[in-house]
């Protein structure tokens, strides 16, 4: 199997192990599946935690309207009073009014943040360092631990028009937000190799581009169409050029520091001594003097 490290915009996402008899057609669509659900366990995570501090998300018609403007147009949050966190909730006002400030308990929150830790370390980028792959089975996996704590905290379902909700059931609409420009759409989805895009259809598979040896690691690089190919990897990695520089330095000081020294420095030192020898002969060497009292 090919171990697949995969970058976007010069920055590494994720490893993937994949066989050379792989279609890419068939490898773009599980490198887009899994990138796009990294995006969604982000997205995710972040709108869990403002459920954990300010309960769920106001009706469309209510969002973004003062208290004054919701009692003077007569509206009403009726999931909001319908969908209650187990064990009670305690008032914290969003201060964006997003959310209708009712808190889950301390005890809930922390299974709601639980979930979103372990969420999080199971699509973690650490994992490359670690020298882990992963699956569109572990994404879903941290799609699943996210999911439960929420069913644990709201049995009765979150409202329908509910970020996390729809997150759930995969209607979610992204348009006209920052999270649409990361989502790359699988259809036409690039890949890049060595400064070359892997073309898709005509039966072309991975063991045509990256070479014929099985247990080796590549470096593949994910784009969207029309962004033109990514820049060429760095000769030396950033910890490498660190190593480089720390290097140079060290010399630099050690060049100061011998230029600084006199140049018959060097007689001060006991093997430059002319009656070294004589004094080895006579036993002269590491004689302490100490007076007599009397």
């Amino acid at each position: 199997m090919v171990i697949i490290h995969v970058k976007h915009k010069d920055q590494s996402q994720f490893l993937l192990e994949a066989p050379l008899s792989l279609p890419i057609e068939d490898l773009v669509k599980q490198m887009v599946t899994i990138y796009n659900g990294r995006l969604k366990i982000d997205r995710l995570c972040m709108e869990i935690e403002e459920l954990a501090q300010h309960g769920t998300l106001l009706p469309p018609e209510i969002l973004g309207l003062t208290e004054e403007q919701v009692e003077e147009l007569k509206l009403k949050d009726d999931w909001g009073d319908s969908c209650i966190p187990s064990g009670g909730f305690s008032v914290n006002k969003d201060p964006i009014g997003r959310r209708n400030g009712k808190q889950p308990k301390e005890e809930m929150q922390h299974v709601l943040r639980n979930a979103i830790k372990e969420a999080k370390e199971l699509i973690s980028k650490n994992l490359v360092i670690q020298g882990k792959c992963l699956t569109k089975k572990v994404v879903q996996e941290a799609v699943n631990t996210l999911k439960g704590a929420v069913m644990i905290v709201y049995p009765m379902k979150l409202p329908p028009h509910d970020i996390i909700r729809m997150e759930f059931e995969n209607i979610e609409d992204l348009s006209g937000t920052q999270a649409s420009l990361e989502v790359i759409d699988p259809m036409t989805a690039q890949m890049w190799f060595c400064g070359k895009e892997m073309y898709r259809g005509e039966g072309g598979k991975l063991g045509d581009y990256v070479g014929k040896i099985e247990n080796c690691k590549v470096i593949i690089k994910l784009s969207k169409r029309g962004e033109g190919a990514p820049g060429r990897e760095p000769i030396m990695s950033e910890e490498q050029r660190k190593q480089l520089m720390l290097h140079a330095y060290r010399r630099q000081e050690e060049l100061k520091k011998l230029s600084a020294d006199d140049e018959d420095d060097y007689l001060n030192s006991e093997w430059a001594d002319s009656s070294n020898l004589k004094k080895s002969f006579h036993g002269l060497h590491n004689i302490s003097w100490r007076a007599s009292g009397k």
